[in-house]
């Protein structure tokens, strides 16, 4: 199995980051590549749709709002993996002044090395966490 994680500060509260992106169906609020979020099963699954026709299915597997965070799979995808699971998780730093955001994942790589497979996850990771991060910028 392989994973990948990244993680960013984000000069905000962890509420009000947890606020942005704690929704199953937030990707399109802070996600540039992810434009429409579409969710069923009772808000179990999103149907995520990509700028170049892709589509995503995933599934809320657990949900802590407390603790800010949730895990998901993946049930379709065009992606070189399976047995997908991630996690999205914000922390309090700073005595609450600033958030770290973590987003990490472990997977199998089908037709892929795990290093490639990693990569690929770990590049999407960041990239989304940077938007995120130009997210809370433009509002401070």
């Amino acid at each position: 199995m392989a994973q990948a994680q990244s993680s960013i500060r984000i000069a905000a509260t962890p509420d009000a980051v947890w606020q942005l992106i704690g929704g199953f169906n937030s990707l399109p609020d802070w996600l540039p590549y992810i434009p429409s979020s579409e969710l069923s099963e009772g808000g179990r699954v999103r149907r995520l749709a990509t700028p170049g026709g892709d589509v995503i299915v995933e599934r809320l597997e657990a949900f802590d709002q407390r603790a800010r965070s949730y895990s998901y799979s993946i049930l379709e995808a065009p992606f070189p993996v399976t047995a997908y699971r991630s996690t999205l998780q914000v922390r309090e730093i700073e005595d609450g002044r600033a958030a770290q955001v973590e987003w990490s994942g472990e997977f199998t790589p089908v037709g892929v090395s795990d290093a490639e497979a990693s990569a690929l996850f770990e590049g999407i990771y960041r990239d989304g966490l940077q938007a995120l991060a130009k997210a809370f910028a433009v509002k401070a």
